[in-house]
């Protein structure tokens, strides 16, 4: 892609002046991400990945029904529509992405002033983490509209079973035989996990807006910390409201790395738990159902139990969908993620009880 290809597409989108610089933000692990500055304003511009999300109008169209959504509940509270919530901006002819051959490109307000953090490495930190992710779903409550599903089966156990069942049946790297105890790790908690996804489909937990990421990096706080709005909604979607929660407190709680060698530094911090899960508990607990609550705390041990299954599946089935630095990465990926979940159902009293304290 060429500066002058950049300045091209920029022009497309209805910023509020001539584009005069175009700059790369982050690493772009999924999206080409980068900051385009006016003679006014400063806007995203981003290269949406095509592999991932395989239609990107309906993910555009989530992501304008939800924002509208916010931003009239926060123009009600007499916020700041423009800070609080992302804003979506259209091409000059009104569309919400545009296409350039086969690249899909979207745009969105800079929202100056504001700042992201990587790792929840104090408890304000959690407990404003919790609070964003709270306040973002109770005022998406009452969102009835139906979503697209941007990506099939996401967080749904029971498509992942089939593909884990795939997996197995064709044994594409030849490493089935020596991973024994690994599978016996999912196949021994197969009927719990079902059990809790038939909640679902039952309706005894309903489908709410998702965010799907509920990284801390992925809220926008102000100078001083406090919660600006939630970002990066590509993932929105239908589904348990449940699953933000269990996404988060496996990302915010573990006390060694996502892929740790050294298995002895992995684990749960329960106090982390605890900041992040009252700083929910106070945006979000009026907008709950009972049962949302009771099974608040078993989401945690089911997101992080998926990811397990995820890791271990990718390096049965040769290592095809995440990025490996070294062969048996996505093998100790999986054991790092079982050892966390381990320390999450030792610990699952302690967070079945924080969580009645909490309410």
């Amino acid at each position: 892609m060429t500066k002058e290809q950049l300045f091209d597409i920029a022009d497309k989108f209805a910023f509020d002046a001539p584009v005069v610089d175009i700059s790369t933000l982050g690493l772009g692990f999924i999206n080409d991400t980068f900051i385009v500055t006016t003679g006014g304003s400063r806007y995203i511009l981003q290269r949406k990945n095509h592999n991932i999300f395989p239609d990107v109008p309906a993910m555009m169209d989530n992501i304008s029904r939800v924002t509208a959504h916010l931003k009239a509940k926060v123009k009600a509270e007499g916020g700041d529509p423009e800070r609080e919530v992302l804003t979506v901006v259209p091409t000059r002819t009104g569309e919400l992405y545009y296409q350039f051959e086969d690249s899909f490109w979207a745009a969105s307000l800079f929202i100056e002033g504001s700042v992201t953090h990587d790792t929840a490495n104090t408890p304000r930190l959690a407990y404003m983490g919790g609070k964003g992710i709270g306040k973002f779903q109770a005022m998406l409550a009452d969102f009835t509209e139906p979503l697209h599903e941007v990506i099939k089966g996401f967080h749904n156990i029971r498509w992942r079973f089939e593909q884990w069942d795939k997996a197995l049946a064709e044994d594409r790297a030849g490493r089935k035989a020596a991973l024994a105890t690994e599978i016996g790790w999912i196949e021994s908690r197969r009927e719990k996990m079902l059990a809790f996804w038939e909640m679902v489909e039952r309706g005894e937990l309903p489908l709410r807006v998702t965010h799907n990421d509920t990284k801390l990096s992925n809220i926008l706080f102000d100078k001083d910390d406090e919660v600006l709005c939630v970002i990066d909604l590509d993932t929105v979607m239908s589904s348990t409201s449940l699953n933000d929660f269990g996404d988060a407190i496996r990302s915010y709680t573990n006390t060694g790395a996502e892929d740790d060698t050294e298995l002895e530094r992995v684990s749960m911090n329960i106090d982390t738990f605890r900041n992040y899960a009252a700083g929910y508990l106070s945006e979000r607990s009026s907008t709950m159902t009972g049962s949302e609550k009771e099974w608040l705390a078993f989401s945690a041990l089911y997101i992080t139990y998926e990811q397990v299954l995820r890791f271990l599946m990718d390096y049965i089935d040769g290592d095809s969908y995440y990025k490996i630095a070294y062969p048996t990465h996505n093998h100790v990926r999986a054991t790092a993620q079982y050892k966390l979940l381990l320390s999450m159902e030792e610990q699952y009293h302690v967070m079945q009880q924080t969580i009645r304290e909490l309410l």
